[in-house]
């Protein structure tokens, strides 16, 4: 049985990965690590409760005591760093938290494998040879694009939020580990994320929740932002084989190839609410347009050709199928 260290597995990603991967890989013992923000909740992964091949700890990253402990306690042959301050508007207005626990939290992880796993840099120690570090990142590291062009592994950085730009430090961090060090990384960016247990504050949970409280759907400035929706399992799995058959210190992309803009995410699921649970006015009535978020980047989009063509990633779900399990999921969570 193989251990490995799961970081960030009581959130959104995180959560959905650890169910992935306990169904798919038998042969793998998961040690899990949370700190139990406001973002994380234990309910998450209440299916894999008292899993044998599943230990939960909760804890922070940055606790170095703590990280090597778990290295040294379960002999740890892996990690997969899901654990991030992720909330663009948080990160605005306390933005040392996202430093704190992306970037030195990272570094933390990094440090004390790289100790437990190699004698020297470019040499490992025996029995660890095939140890390796997955950091999941996010596609806000490229910042903004035009109206058209779409971002790929080679796409300079250029980050407009404080989270963004904490993310690209943790990306570059892992990224100096290998080149330095010689360590087995990759790092994982990927587009906007939805589906079953994310948090109540994004964009498509509160268009929902808004909707079915019947109050006010707010939508940032114009409402044409534009974004690329990937479905929370298409991106597990995409994680799951750049884990395990992805090249060492490389990049991969992972997009649904789903452009939506935030008119179009409102309208569609206010469309679906009126289906599935009909009121005397259409949901639409309630779409409201607010200040727009400070720094808020136009478009996102990514190009997976990468991950597509080396590991045969493909995302399954479409945003119009994609939304409509999700929907599903939160008419019941919210009633």
């Amino acid at each position: 049985m193989k251990n490995i260290l799961v970081t960030g597995t009581a959130g959104f990603i995180g959560s959905n990965f650890i169910y992935h991967f306990i169904e798919n890989h038998p042969d793998y013992h998961l040690i899990s690590l949370d700190k139990l923000t406001y973002a994380g909740s234990l309910e998450n992964l209440k299916d894999v409760e008292n899993h044998e091949r599943h230990t939960f700890i909760k804890g922070d990253i940055c606790d170095r005591k703590l990280i090597e402990n778990i290295f040294s306690e379960y002999n740890i042959e892996g990690v997969l760093h899901f654990a991030a301050e992720s909330h663009v508007d948080n990160s605005i207005s306390n933005p040392g938290v996202f430093i704190e626990t992306n970037v030195n939290g990272t570094f933390t992880l990094l440090d004390v494998a790289y100790k437990y796993w190699m004698e020297k840099p470019f040499t490992y120690k025996k029995g660890f040879e095939n140890c390796r570090f997955l950091h999941v990142s996010t596609d806000e590291v490229y910042g903004t694009l035009g109206e058209t062009g779409l971002f790929t592994e080679t796409t300079p950085y250029a980050p407009n939020s404080p989270y963004s730009a904490s993310k690209a430090s943790s990306d570059m961090l892992v990224r100096s580990y290998h080149h330095t060090y010689g360590m087995n990384t990759v790092i994982t960016n990927c587009s906007n994320n939805y589906g079953p247990q994310q948090h109540d504050e994004k964009l498509i949970p509160t268009v929902i929740r808004k909707a079915i409280n019947g109050e006010a759907i707010p939508i940032y400035g114009d409402g044409k932002n534009i974004r690329d929706w990937l479905y929370v399992l298409d991106h597990c799995k995409g994680i799951d084989l750049a884990y395990h058959k992805g090249r060492s210190g490389e990049v991969y992309n992972i997009g649904g190839r789903n452009e939506r803009n935030n008119n179009y995410i409102a309208n569609k699921i206010c469309e679906i609410l009126d289906e599935l649970k009909p009121q005397k006015n259409s949901y639409k009535d309630l779409i409201n347009y607010v200040e727009d978020r400070a720094g808020h980047d136009r478009r996102y989009a990514i190009d997976a050709t990468k991950i597509e063509t080396e590991l045969g990633w493909k995302a399954d779900e479409n945003f119009e199928s994609g939304i409509v399990k999700t929907i599903q999921w939160y008419l019941k969570k919210y009633h």
